[in-house]
């Protein structure tokens, strides 16, 4: 579903920020804007800001930015369209109308949750009957305690192929529908469809909303099973098949409670399967989640990732410590690599070998499983050991060997300046670990010469901006040329401000059309932009007098260059602000000695560097 971006400046201009964030947050009156401890991550001192006038949020400890609408996303674990919609009810607007096809698969997936909310209330009825009663005494055998049971709506499915079908038949579900949640399968030879679960321990999967998409299921152990199978060996483990609400490869099992614990400042935890997720909220580890039968895939790092709210974006892998779990492991590693970014990573942890979390936490208690976590090695650490473990390296050539493995595992990082710091990392592990000394007669270090600038290197590039002229409009020239990019600088690039009425207009239809269509070319988002009454301010942008002092902004400049030019000219720009804002901050003491203004200069002080450089 497509929302204009007017009726989103409509809806933005009605809400005021702080009434909508008080709500939900303490908010203090400090001068023109309002302040609160960061509900986002723990904190005693309050960094979290609130300006009504800019539209905006900021926090400046864990770095949570954003508008009304990401207020409402973060906050309320709602999809972009679900906080444009409860936002939208606030203001006493209506959301535009969707189109006949939006409507019918709304509908749609309406009913399947609908249908698949009946079955998990029955499933967790069946798991507490006395004829299946055996099944609940073996969970609870397991260490999984009755409060977990209920918080993750556990449930059993029985042997019989027609008692969840005739129970959704009675609610008014056909078997079309059933087939379609996933929850039938299609009867063979005219028969009728048959329970795709039988026999076996239910976990419900949940997306970020708590809403019931699909299930897992763990076959019970031989002696609590019937007899006469013949030949047939049956998963030990089992999973939906993929459905209207759920892809197996997009989806975390524990989602839902984890992304509250992170935003409780927990860590994100990746185990291996739904016991596991259960062991580690009983012993206080709320975040953990965990993949659905499947490797992690990209998309599951990715969901990872979103769900950090903290600026340092880093959850911890945990792997068997056997020959399986650290195959397993590399082969994360390896999906793992070409998606790092600047604080975007991981870190690996291994278990005992012979244990998994449920088996550790059960057996040893909370804190050796923290020991784990706190064992846990960088993802650099990682592929040095995977590459090194259980080999010798005595001759020039296996070490240039070596070298050039991990020159090639660098070399797979898309984002340029993680790639450059991994090179470094290796080369400095493999000096650290064949004794590389300079040579007698190798030029000494790099020394800055009189009149040279403290800070610059020989054979540097001149970057292709001029620092004096560098404006925020310059930023916006190079995304409506190269879109491509947006992906990659959404977040810093929505949180800037152009200081001006029609370019402030530009850039938030900039953000929402690319927001709701990333892939869109240049000559796609220019006719967006056009259609929404933004041809006089377009102008101005992509001039010559934006290029002259911006060349990468071109459109002609190649794909790498705008990107490494990009995130130089925004940390410049950045720091630019910051001197501003401290400066003001400063102003602002001299002239009042108040508690909030005091706050405000500790909060910035950090930055004092940067003003003072």
């Amino acid at each position: 579903m497509t929302i204009p971006p007017r009726f989103l400046d409509e809806l933005r201009s009605r809400l005021t920020l702080s009434e909508i964030i008080g709500q939900k947050v303490s908010l203090t009156r400090a001068g023109r804007e309002f302040k609160a401890c960061c509900p986002f991550h723990n904190e005693k001192t309050a960094s979290f800001t609130v300006n009504d006038d800019k539209q905006f949020y900021h926090c400046f400890g864990c770095g949570a930015h954003g508008s009304v609408i990401d207020f409402a996303m973060q906050m309320e674990n709602l999809s972009f369209i679900e906080a444009v919609e409860a936002l939208a009810a606030q203001a006493g607007m209506q959301v535009p109308q969707a189109s006949p096809q939006e409507v019918a698969r709304a509908k749609k997936q309406k009913d399947i949750h609908a249908l698949l909310e009946e079955a998990t209330s029955w499933m967790e009825e069946q798991l507490r009957s006395l004829p299946y009663r055996s099944a609940y005494d073996y969970i609870i055998q397991r260490g999984v305690s009755e409060e977990a049971l209920r918080a993750f709506r556990v449930g059993f499915a029985p042997s019989d192929g027609q008692a969840l079908r005739q129970y959704l038949t009675a609610q008014g579900y056909s078997d079309a529908q059933m087939i379609e949640a996933g929850v039938l399968r299609p009867g063979k030879d005219g028969r009728a469809p048959y329970a795709f679960f039988r026999e076996r321990i239910m976990f419900p999967v949940t997306d970020r909303r708590g809403r019931v998409v699909a299930f897992g299921g763990r076959i019970l152990p031989d002696h609590l099973r019937a007899p006469d199978r013949g030949d047939y060996v049956p998963a030990k483990y089992m999973n939906s098949g993929d459905t209207p609400l759920f892809d197996k490869g997009r989806m975390l099992y524990g989602a839902s409670q984890a992304a509250q614990a992170a935003q409780d400042g927990q860590p994100l935890l990746v185990v291996e399967g739904y016991l596991d997720v259960m062991a580690c909220c009983r012993a206080g580890f709320r975040g953990a989640v965990a993949p659905l039968g499947t490797a992690l895939t990209e998309d599951q790092i990715l969901l990872a990732w979103r769900m950090i709210p903290a600026e340092e974006k880093v959850p911890v892998l945990c792997f068997d410590g056997d020959k399986a779990g650290r195959s397993a492991a590399a082969r994360a590693a390896d999906r793992l690599l070409p998606l790092l970014k600047p604080s975007h990573s991981a870190r690996i942890a291994f278990l005992p070998e012979g244990e998994d979390p449920d088996t550790l936490i059960t057996g040893q208690g909370a804190r050796a499983f923290q020991a784990v976590l706190e064992s846990a090695m960088s993802l650099a650490d990682f592929f040095w050991l995977h590459h090194t473990q259980g080999r010798s390296f005595n001759t020039p050539e296996s070490r240039a060997g070596l070298s050039r493995t991990l020159e090639n595992e660098a070399g797979r990082i898309q984002d340029r300046d993680v790639q450059h710091y991994y090179r470094q990392a290796f080369r400095e592990k493999i000096r650290e670990a064949f004794g590389y000394k300079p040579a007698a007669g190798h030029k000494k270090p790099y020394t800055v010469r009189q009149g040279e600038k403290k800070g610059a290197m020989p054979g540097m590039r001149r970057p292709a901006y001029s620092r004096e002229r560098l404006t925020p409009d310059v930023l916006l020239a190079a995304c409506i040329n190269h879109p491509y990019i947006f992906e990659e600088i959404e977040e810093p690039f929505s949180a800037l401000r152009m200081g001006d009425k029609g370019l402030d207009r530009l850039h938030r239809t900039v953000l929402s059309t690319l927001a709701h269509d990333p892939k869109l070319d240049t000559e796609g988002l220019k006719k967006v932009l056009l259609s929404e009454g933004c041809e006089g301010d377009l102008k101005r942008v992509l001039s010559e007098a934006i290029y002259t002092h911006a060349a990468f902004a071109r459109p002609s400049t190649e794909e790498g260059r705008v990107f490494a030019d990009f995130k130089e000219a925004l940390a410049e720009i950045e720091k630019g602000r910051e001197r501003e804002e401290f400066k003001s901050a400063g102003t602002r003491l001299v002239e009042d000695l108040s508690p909030e203004n005091e706050d405000r200069i500790m909060a910035l002080h950090p930055l004092r560097k940067v003003s003072d450089g």
